[in-house]
């Protein structure tokens, strides 16, 4: 807290008037005005607008109950003050759709009652454990069960304040309301809801700093649903790269610390909003089965690819850059935190969604996407944006730093400030009288105007004024000392302060009530601005997908449900196509009774891990709702993807790498099923070869056990022996494919294109010389290699053996010249047992 004299000195924003006398006194006396200038500020529409996007680290806050195979889990967001809430939904005893849920939401806390039954305590406590988990476990919070009962939950969702409840709405009303949002049948969602509100009020969630009287901000409630996902596990998402985090190179970035690495996710993000690229990782992390959502997005994306429509979708593409990040607006407007670059930011917003609803209109509405924009684009966002036009004064609201209006909106205001205005030359007379009042020792004096103090007088320090006491002059009360100015009230400055009051703090007043007037109009209509927001990001995701499906040649996927399997026609891996000078496209077929389990063989560095990524990626982009890299994609039906490609680093697991890929492995065949996508790369090859053989071979059988059930599984191993000695039964379930190579001479030509059949050799030599090895230890590897396969012994290296004698025989007759045979102490038996013996069987 600084001193009276420094909270002075920042309050001297003043108005005044400085006469002064010349500095010797002689001359006659002169007045002149000082009036501070205002600061330069940007122009509207400048950088300073972007501060709305500055906003708090997004914390959510997890409710969950569990009873009789059922879920209700409820959850607070932050980052837009919302609550999102999932119906009662079953689930297994092992709770996976919880974890699903944790997965994708990644929650700061959850929340959850006191009595649980013992299927909750386990998986509570497992998660409590997880130290690994990345980016830290969540904080498990107990709370009574009373809190979590039916009617006090039903009282609490129908008590709250809400800003998207109109105030003019009567109690009936309001409950028919919130009714139609909130299932109220669900009783576990509603019991969740309610120990959600507790949580919230009792921890106070964003408002832990303001008055106890203000309240959690709850700007919406938003259901979700986990039905037709299908289902991806975390080392799915890392080792396809749909997602890849990196540190950030720069130094003022280390808070957020991440970026999108070469990533899926990173070449398909060209949204222009941060609320479209939050839905696109959303989209990500939801990947569907539900064909109508599908092709819907879909139908929009192929729409955008017309070369007809490409200045529409750049023109669209434009304004939905202008679309920010409202949420956080009204959060500030419930708070009344709202800075000047706020209503600047809306202001833009609004009209950049008037401009979409114009042009969606103009769109053909058989698409859904266009239809929903131009109908729910209400008149309402004109009302907002007429309102903020007409009263919100942007270019004085920059200059002031605060909320300013325009002339003409309150009369009352505007001759208030015609009186501040003309203070200046006013002040300037007063004090020309003041001063002729004063000792003439006295060089100058000005008037000055301080909010909440009122008029003073203010003279220069004399060198003659040392003590308290040389500051009291004859008919003025001495106030303060500050920048060695003396300040006093007169007879004068108090009867300004009786006339004209304290203007400026009335005026801030009352702009400041027609700020609070104008928020409510604003908070009224929070739930078209939700709206806006949903549908804008939802086009701004589409329109990024369009774009990058046109700069990268992709084409629209068909969807098949009747079909068990997934055919591709020359589909390419889309980031590995980014990087290489050429690619070689492969085409896929699996499904049916004929090559559910595809194994592939071939060369290292033949490609064969690239083939299995890219039928990953083209299914998961299907299924996502993007066009896809291949010629044609037809996708039948799939529930889940499982992968074990890479081993993730097993320090924090405190697991070996085998164990992982056993891990992985696991899951597959725990939880396939016949519209499963099975991708395994060199699986087994952590341990002993046999033994690494014998489980690929056992778990292959266990799926072709399965008949007409089995999954579609495409297995890249340098097993070879899996086929030579036919571990697998024969039979139209199996296919084996190799990566196409051709020996040149001493050289290994790899096309890169898969075909039918079996690789012969692993060629690991060639691969070998191209990492760098030694010619010598590659040929002596080769060799060895081909006596294990003929069943031949294997023999030491003749010159290299004889090396290792004579250096043997040398360091020997070494020792055996420096011993003291005339020392007492020395005993040649030891020396015989100790050095010559164990000596001797590397050199006979």
């Amino acid at each position: 807290m600084g001193s009276w004299n420094e909270r002075t000195s920042r309050l001297m924003a003043s108005l005044g008037a400085t006469p002064s006398r010349t500095p010797q006194g002689s001359g006659p006396r002169e007045a002149s005005t000082r009036f501070p200038s205002p600061v330069a500020v940007p122009a509207p529409g400048g950088a300073e607008e972007e501060e709305v996007e500055e906003e708090e680290l997004a914390e959510i806050h997890l409710c969950v109950l569990w009873n009789s195979g059922y879920l209700g889990i409820a959850y607070y967001d932050t980052s837009d003050s919302t609550i999102h809430f999932m119906p009662d939904a079953p689930d297994h005893e092992s709770l996976k759709l919880l974890q699903r849920v944790l997965d994708e939401i990644n929650p700061q806390s959850v929340v959850t009652s006191a009595k649980q039954d013992e299927n909750m305590t386990r998986f509570l406590g497992k998660l409590a454990s997880q130290e690994h988990r990345e980016p830290k476990r969540p904080e498990i919070i107990f709370l009574p069960s009373v809190d979590f009962g039916l009617e006090i939950s039903k009282q609490r969702l129908l008590s709250g304040n809400y800003s998207f409840i109109p105030d003019s709405m009567t109690a009936t009303e309001k409950i028919l309301f919130l009714s139609s949002i909130i299932p109220f049948d669900c009783l576990l969602t509603v019991r969740a809801l309610g120990g959600l509100l507790k949580f919230l009020g009792r921890r106070r969630i964003g408002v832990e700093l303001e008055d106890y009287n203000v309240s959690v901000p709850i700007l919406a409630f938003k259901k979700f649903v986990l039905t037709h996902l299908v289902n991806l596990d975390q080392d799915t998402y890392s080792v396809l790269q749909i997602f890849k985090s990196e540190s950030h190179p720069s130094v003022y970035k280390v808070a957020s610390g991440l970026k999108e690495g070469l990533s899926l996710f990173g070449i398909l993000n060209r949204c222009r909003c941060k609320w479209g690229e939050k839905l696109l990782r959303l989209w990500f992390t939801r990947p569907t089965h539900d064909l109508g959502e599908l092709n819907s997005r879909l139908d929009v994306i192929q729409f955008f690819l017309l070369p007809q429509n490409l200045d529409m979708a750049q023109m669209l593409h434009r304004l939905l850059g202008h679309i920010k990040n409202v949420p956080l607006i009204l959060k500030r407007m419930k708070l009344s935190h709202t800075k000047v670059s706020d209503w600047q930011v809306l202001y833009k917003t609004v009209y950049s969604a008037l401009g979409l609803r114009d042009a969606c209109c103009s769109l053909p509405q058989s698409i859904q996407l266009f239809r929903d924009i131009a109908q729910e684009f209400s008149d309402d966002l004109h009302h907002i944006a007429s309102l903020i036009g007409k009263v919100v004064d942007f270019e004085g609201s920059l200059a002031e730093n605060r909320f300013t209006v325009l002339p003409n909106i309150d009369p009352e205001i505007d001759e208030k400030k015609r009186r501040l205005m003309g203070l200046p030359n006013f002040l300037t007379e007063v004090a020309r009288k003041e001063l002729e009042n004063l000792d003439s020792r006295i060089p100058s004096c000005s008037v000055i105007y301080i909010p909440l103090i009122g008029f003073l007088l203010c003279i220069p320090r004399l060198s003659s004024m040392v003590e308290a006491s040389d500051f009291e002059i004859d008919g003025l009360d001495f106030m303060f000392l500050s920048e060695e100015k003396l300040h006093y009230r007169s007879a004068r400055t108090k009867e300004l302060d009786a006339l004209l009051g304290d203007l400026h703090c009335e005026i801030r007043d009352q702009e400041t009530l027609l700020m609070y007037q104008l928020q409510c109009q604003v908070l009224a209509r929070a739930a078209v601005l939700t709206r806006v927001l949903d549908l804008a990001s939802r086009l701004d995701v589409l329109l990024a997908l369009a774009s990058a499906a046109r700069d990268y040649g992709y084409s629209r996927p068909r969807y098949s449900p009747q079909v068990l399997g997934v055919r591709i026609q020359n589909g390419r891996h889309p980031l590995m196509e980014l990087c290489a000078r050429t690619f070689v496209p492969n085409s896929t077929e699996c499904g049916g009774d004929k090559g559910r389990v595809k194994v592939i063989t071939g060369p290292n560095s033949s490609g064969k891990s690239i083939y299995l990524k890219q039928v990953g990626l083209i299914v998961f982009m299907a299924l996502v709702g993007s066009f896809v890299p291949a010629e044609e994609a037809e996708i039948g039906a799939v529930d889940a993807i499982f992968t074990r490609i890479h081993s993730c680093e097993s320090i924090s697991l405190g697991l070996s790498t085998f164990m992982i890929d056993l891990n992985q492995v696991a899951k597959a065949v725990n939880n396939a099923t016949a519209q499963s996508l099975v991708l395994i790369d060199e699986f087994g090859k952590g341990t002993n070869t046999v033994d690494g053989l014998a489980l690929l071979a056992a778990v292959l059988r266990h799926w072709l056990a399965l008949g007409r059930t089995c999954p579609h599984i495409f297995v890249a191993t340098n097993f070879l022996s899996l086929v030579q000695l036919q571990l697998l039964p024969q039979g139209p379930l199996v296919q084996y494919l190799t990566m196409e190579t051709c020996e040149d001479g001493n050289d290994l030509v790899f096309f890169y294109q898969v075909c039918e059949g079996v690789a012969k050799a692993s060629h690991a030599s060639h691969t070998a010389v191209q990492a760098g090895l030694p010619n010598r230890l590659v040929a002596r590897g080769k060799e060895v290699s081909d006596l294990i396969r003929s069943g031949k012994p294997i023999k030491p290296v003749k010159d290299l053996l004889k090396k290792n004698q004579m250096e043997n025989c040398q360091t020997l007759v070494d020792k055996f010249m420096k011993l003291d045979l005339e020392d007492p102490n020395l005993d040649l038996n030891v020396f015989m047992s100790q050095e010559v013996l164990p000596a001797a069987t590397s050199i006979l």
